[in-house]
């Protein structure tokens, strides 16, 4: 842990008199920059295996930080970025990044374009995920929204196209379209037996279709992308490999609002190619992997709100035999918010499979050794503003 990441990270959002000095008018204009932050320390502590972080003494290596800036520039045109630091147990250590930016220009309902580093629309809830006190869950479903892979899945470089169509009786059409590049952190990417010496993502395609249906609160949609990754791995006592990792990944996605009441469910699968210089060490590979999940919340009042899902991710659907090809994942979660600013959550997971955890966090021992049913505990506590 670097403390004095951590306290500058901190400081961005634990002082409001700081933001609000920020909340200042442009020369010229009566427009606003508006600011908003969060804090949010967690814990995590399993059994049988570690994941995610050093869990089975406890951990709580498991905070995120941000601050995030927006300006109507003109009646049309906006800009923001968000600065962020997280602690996840070897990811993140408070290093500060620059989380998402835009200039977004909207010049009707049905048609805008956005540029910079914007966020990824996949699924109903990943362009959502950085905002904890927007869901009642700690974890996401982590079969379609890995935790680990949050830093270069929340966002692309490059643009987007996006709009709003309206259908009369038939309701509403919801459309992104976007292409640019992913951003990879090589630090994170090192494993015990091998290091990545470069990551490149030359194309990230995508598009999301979501519609808004004539039933109030039921909105239905797909999504799909296709990208590439190539890199080159050192491996002791071999040449350079390079490897080429082309992928298509597709989701339908459902959801359901009445009242205080939420239900959602997704099915994706992700067809990924592997391809290397090297065919004997690394044979060419096509594993499509499943992932699916169902998950509901209700708002009993205007503190309480528990929620609950199934999740279940199958690395490769041609392989569903052993504990290490298989996550099957039953969370139940309680949220309570204190405040219009300050909530709290306590979450519990019971897992049986382990295709979810690895080697690296278990002292070099394969999935496929680890304790097939074990479980996880979280708490967390988020500050916003």
């Amino acid at each position: 842990m670097n403390s004095r990441r951590l306290l500058a990270a901190l400081l961005l959002v634990a002082c409001p008199e700081v933001a609000r000095a920020a909340d200042v008018a442009i020369p010229s204009s009566d427009r606003r920059v508006e600011v908003h932050g969060f804090v949010s320390p967690g814990f995590i502590a399993t059994t049988g295996s570690n994941y995610l972080a050093k869990s089975k003494r406890g951990s709580f290596e498991f905070t995120e930080v941000g601050i995030n800036f927006t300006v109507p520039i003109t009646d049309k045109l906006r800009s923001g970025v968000q600065l962020f630091a997280r602690d996840l147990g070897p990811v993140g250590n408070y290093a500060p990044r620059a989380d998402w930016f835009y200039l977004d220009y909207r010049f009707e309902d049905y048609f805008g374009l956005r540029a910079g580093r914007v966020k990824v629309p996949f699924g109903l809830y990943n362009d959502s995920s950085d905002v904890d006190a927007a869901r009642v869950p700690i974890l996401l479903p982590q079969s379609v929204y890995s935790i680990r892979d949050r830093d270069f899945l929340l966002a692309q470089t490059g643009v987007e196209v996006y709009g709003r169509v309206r259908m009369g009786v038939l309701g509403a059409l919801e459309y992104r379209l976007y292409g640019g590049t992913i951003h990879l952190d090589i630090q994170t990417q090192t494993t015990v037996n091998a290091q990545v010496a470069n990551l490149d993502v030359p194309y990230v395609v995508g598009e999301r279709l979501l519609w808004e249906t004539p039933i109030e609160g039921l909105r239905a949609g797909g999504t799909l992308q296709a990208l590439r990754i190539d890199t080159d791995i050192l491996v002791p006592n071999l040449p350079p490999l390079s490897v080429g990792i082309p992928a298509v990944m597709w989701v339908g996605s459902v959801e359901y609002a009445f009242h205080d009441l939420l239900l959602s469910a997704e099915y994706s699968r992700w067809i990924v190619r592997l391809e290397s210089s090297n065919p004997t060490l690394v044979p060419p590979a096509r594993p499509i992997s499943e992932r699916a999940y169902a998950m509901g919340s209700y708002r009993i009042n205007d503190w309480f709100q528990p929620g609950m899902y199934y999740s279940l991710y199958y690395p490769d659907v041609n392989q569903r035999s052993g504990r290490e090809a298989v996550q099957h994942d039953i969370a139940a979660t309680l949220r309570f918010d204190i405040n219009h600013h300050w909530l709290v959550k306590l979450e519990g997971h019971f897992m049986s499979g382990t295709a979810a955890l690895t080697a690296d966090l278990n002292d070099g021992r394969q999935p496929s050794t680890l304790d097939r049913n074990w479980g996880v505990f979280l708490a967390k506590s988020t500050v916003h503003f």
